[in-house]
């Protein structure tokens, strides 16, 4: 498998400079972060959440996890839920189920980046599939996809255990 066709041509038409990574399959972006041996704070997840019924785009570190009662603050909105998988299926129709590239997907749909992610030097953002990264420059990332910034995350405290690595 390899980095999505798409993600590869918007980087190209934006002109920005990429590395494509390969790694064996990861189903979370921290374990992403592990199998690059990279920190999670450099690791772009995506987090799609139903707001009243319309989805959002929220980007943060690997390393963190959000707050909904902070996005449903943020927002003034009545309801904030997680998107369904059915839910990610629909709307993320180009990528692999949970392995959705940080970028911007849909015209007018909002894209949140928690201010978390924010740093000088690379990021990782998923390549659309479970084996593939895309290493970009933070700054050139974020001219691309002109994310609106807040803070809506708080510290991962890795409630689950971390799969060994091979």
């Amino acid at each position: 498998m390899s980095t999505a066709t798409w993600v590869r041509d918007e980087l190209d038409q934006r002109g920005v400079s990429y590395e494509e990574l390969q790694h064996p399959e990861a189903f979370t972006a921290q374990e992403v972060a592990r199998r690059e041996h990279i920190s999670g704070h450099r690791v772009a997840k995506v987090v799609c959440v139903m707001v009243d019924g319309w989805p959002y785009e929220l980007i943060l570190p690997a390393s963190r996890r959000v707050r909904l009662d902070a996005v449903r603050q943020l927002l003034a909105a009545r309801e904030v839920r997680l998107a369904t998988e059915e839910e990610l299926d629909r709307y993320f129709t180009d990528c692999e189920t949970g392995a959705i590239p940080a970028l911007r997907h849909w015209k007018g749909v909002e894209v949140i980046a928690d201010g978390h992610l924010c740093h000088d030097g690379d990021i990782l953002i998923l390549g659309g599939t479970h084996r593939d990264a895309v290493r970009v420059k933070f700054d050139d990332w974020f001219n691309m996809v002109n994310p609106r910034v807040e803070l809506f995350s708080e510290k991962d405290r890795g409630h689950y255990p971390a799969p060994p690595l091979p």
